[in-house]
């Protein structure tokens, strides 16, 4: 089974388990117990991944999805990390694009055009990331960790330069208040993933 359709299967999977925990008419109560047991279980994991990271909740609620497939593998919960800031990631910069076109005032354009560059060198890291995660072994292991550490910190870097651009924009503007959100969302998940990789150097494969 391919990455995406485990993940797929993952997520369909927990939707029926919580569907199935939260209305007992729709199994027997032998079935209802063992469905509280496998949710616990599977949040067990996510937390016990996420306990490392600076944003726990941020981290169980993004990560959750992946708790039946990763378990408590460590490159697993790393590289979902990493697939989850992404995906955000993504979505920042489509937003970026289209606040852009309708920045009021100088400072503002340079600001949001800025954060869109670093955003975008942000995502090449990601990704040059994610293809290492899914190639990692043994007898690379290490400069592979170093390789991951070197985008993961230098895409942290990129998110967080872009929130410090917006310190001398109007605080009352609509656009910089949604964007500084989103980015701080971002740059929390790059955190995240970041914590997780460290989890990973020291556990090993």
């Amino acid at each position: 089974m391919s990455s995406s359709s485990s993940i797929t299967f993952s997520i369909l999977l927990l939707s029926l388990l919580v569907a199935l925990n939260q209305n007992p008419s729709l199994a027997s109560t032998s079935s209802n117990d063992n469905t509280n047991d496998i949710v616990t279980q599977y949040s067990t994991y996510v937390r016990n991944a996420c306990n490392v990271t600076r944003y726990q909740r941020l981290c169980v609620r993004t990560l959750w999805p992946f708790a039946i497939v990763a378990r408590n593998n460590t490159s697993k919960w790393a590289r979902a990390s990493v697939a989850v800031t992404i995906t955000d990631t993504k979505r920042m910069l489509r937003l970026l694009l289209k606040t852009q076109r309708s920045a009021v005032g100088e400072r503002e354009r340079i600001a949001l055009s800025d954060c869109r560059e670093l955003f975008v060198d942000s995502l090449d890291n990601l990704y040059k990331s994610l293809a290492v995660l899914r190639t990692l072994n043994a007898d690379e292991f290490q400069r592979q960790i170093s390789d991951l550490a070197t985008w993961l910190s230098a895409a942290l870097t990129d998110e967080d330069t872009c929130l410090d651009g917006f310190e001398e924009t109007s605080s009352r503007s609509r656009t910089v208040r949604m964007v500084r959100r989103k980015a701080t969302k971002c740059m929390r998940l790059c955190s995240n993933a970041l914590a997780l990789l460290n989890k990973l150097a020291f556990d090993g494969l």
